[in-house]
């Protein structure tokens, strides 16, 4: 459980502050549009992840293989 609660803590921190700690942007904060803000935050985290992991060269190359 430590394991655990140390890898998922880091990258909910690390989205609370890109979202300026407290709140949502969007407005109105319906679930629909706080989903939408959460997830594209979850996607940029990700892809930053990706990004530092294999570096933008081979993570281009592996988009174009995927996208046809």
């Amino acid at each position: 459980m430590m394991v655990r609660r140390r890898t998922v803590e880091h990258v909910f921190g690390t989205l609370k502050h890109w979202m300026g700690y407290t709140h949502f942007l969007t407005k109105p904060k319906r679930l629909p549009n706080v989903s939408a803000e959460m997830s594209l935050n979850v996607l940029a985290y990700n892809l930053k992840r990706v990004l530092c992991i294999i570096g933008f060269e081979r993570a281009m190359a592996a988009m174009r293989l995927v996208g046809g």
